[in-house]
């Protein structure tokens, strides 16, 4: 239908490969949103008469409750097919009217701009219930101790409540990124045309308004060219499939024989094909694929993006596969991780073992020397570092199955004059429990300061909760607006989009 200067029809296979079809139908319902307040404010603007208005929203109407009427044939994109479609119903004289002012190319990124806002919403819930998920397991475990890691390695005693926050906080940034993109999405690109604008007076902040955005994009290049608020958000996905692949990767470990911390839930586990009892955690392993996914969708849209100069280019059709991927991917893991996180089942006694039979207490002590006893933490550091290792030789027995006499031998070969009997009992009263409760730094895993720091993250995820609402609502006003008015011309009721 656009063929105006090139002769004759797109060789079929030229057609295949240019057409955008299949991808376009994430974006089928916001295209007629698009086209239904274009048509109005033509017709606010005096740039189309009633019978004309009437008609083309009938017809839009009409397509939106019956999508078989969709003439894909020949078409290369969705705006194409809608635009082809109506003049078929309509014709041309008055169907024909319905693009003035406008591009595929304003179209195509207002339908894409649409869409992410919607996305962004949807995520936005399904990180809430997470969040929610998360903080309830907190406050179930605040006294329950396990050692803490770092390069896989007993490092410190916490408590598995203080390692759940750990996600929270991470997950929290996720969301305020993801939240303030959103203000960078929620801008109108229609009627900046194909790159240039228009000679006619539209009346760009009234379909802005009339779709729900709170303001427009200025610059018409601008408008049209860049993308960089969708690389944004799509970074932003990205981001948050880094923290649950993390949040997998742990669950993964802790979830084994040789450490067996959690159980996953047997709805949430699969079984080997050949060995009986195995309960292999196949959704987590496939949530940490994904991941990679999700980054390879994102290294490919900045790779499209690169080289191309300004101005509307066809190499920015291929962005709309990789952004409905990445949003699809993203909220269908964090649905999943939810259901797992709510049915893991915590195995506290195993924590405590691990924690009372780790060399991790090592770290309370040579602190606890330094203080008590004016001891240079370098001298404590040295002195712990021996008497771990003499419990390695006995067999890797406790720290506090070491006799006086070990203490006195590695004290006297430090220089370290402190009676050895004190220090034995200093060793011998370190338990798990103590330990994290006598951490006084903020943000430790002192149980009174993870209590508190549950109950303010709690708040804060509601006030997430009820912005996103805020949002959401703000939207739906605006698609309510458009609906009555468009009722008017075509006679039915338009509401209900998402």
């Amino acid at each position: 239908m656009y063929r105006s200067r090139p002769k004759g029809s797109l060789h079929k296979d030229m057609l295949d490969f240019l057409s955008s079809i299949g991808d376009d139908q994430e974006v089928f319902i916001y295209d007629l949103l698009g086209s239904q307040a274009h048509v109005l404010m033509l017709n606010d603007i005096g740039l189309m008469a009633y019978n004309e208005t009437k008609a083309i929203l009938t017809t839009l109407d009409r397509l939106k409750h019956h999508p078989n009427i969709l003439d894909t044939q020949n078409a290369e994109d969705i705006h194409e097919a809608i635009e082809s479609t109506v003049i078929k119903q309509i014709g041309m004289e008055i169907g024909g009217k319905m693009q003035i002012g406008r591009s595929r190319n304003d179209q195509v990124i207002l339908d894409i701009l649409m869409k992410v806002r919607d996305d962004i919403n949807v995520i936005c819930d399904s990180l809430i219930i997470l969040l929610q998920s998360l903080l309830e397991k907190a406050d179930e475990n605040v006294n329950t101790v396990m050692p803490l890691y770092t390069h896989l390695r007993q490092a410190q005693i916490g408590s598995y409540s203080h390692f759940i926050v750990s996600y929270v906080d991470s997950l929290l940034r996720d969301m305020e990124r993801l939240y303030t993109c959103y203000g960078r999405i929620n801008r109108s690109p229609l009627g900046a045309g194909a790159v240039g604008g228009s000679r006619i007076m539209l009346d760009r902040v009234k379909t802005a308004k009339l779709l729900g955005f709170s303001s427009v994009i200025e610059n018409s290049i601008d408008a049209t060219s860049s993308r960089d608020v969708v690389i944004e958000y799509a970074s932003n996905l990205a981001m948050i499939m880094l923290t649950l692949s993390r949040m997998t990767e742990d669950f993964i470990i802790w979830s084994s024989d040789e450490f067996a911390f959690i159980e996953i839930s047997d709805e949430y586990s699969s079984s080997s094909s050949s060995m009986p009892q195995k309960k292999n955690p196949d959704p987590l392993e496939l949530l940490r694929g994904k991941a990679g996914q999700v980054l390879g969708d994102l290294f490919a849209m900045t790779s499209i993006i690169k080289s191309i100069p300004s101005g509307y280019s066809r190499d920015l059709q291929e962005l709309k596969p990789t952004i409905w991927h990445i949003a699809s991917t993203t909220n269908q893991s964090l649905k999943v991780l939810t259901y797992i996180v709510k049915t893991i089942t915590v195995n506290k006694g195993r924590m405590l073992e691990a924690s009372n039979n780790s060399y991790a207490l090592s770290f309370d002590i040579a602190e606890l020397l330094s203080v008590k006893y004016g001891i240079a933490f370098r001298t404590a550091h040295k002195i712990m570092g021996l008497l771990v290792q003499r419990a390695v030789l006995k067999n890797k027995q406790p720290l506090r199955m070491l006799s006086k006499e070990d203490v006195r031998k590695v004290l006297e070969k430090t220089g370290c004059t402190v009676n050895a009997e004190d220090v034995s009992n200093d060793i011998k009263g370190m338990t798990p429990n103590l330990s994290i409760s006598s951490r006084q730094s903020a943000g430790s895993p002192n149980p009174q300061q993870v209590q508190t720091r549950v109950k303010l993250l709690r708040a804060r995820v509601f006030k997430y909760k009820e912005q996103i609402s805020a949002r959401k609502n703000s939207v739906s006003e605006a698609f309510q607006m458009l609906s009555l008015r468009v009722k008017k011309y075509s006679g039915n009721d338009v509401s209900g989009i998402r």
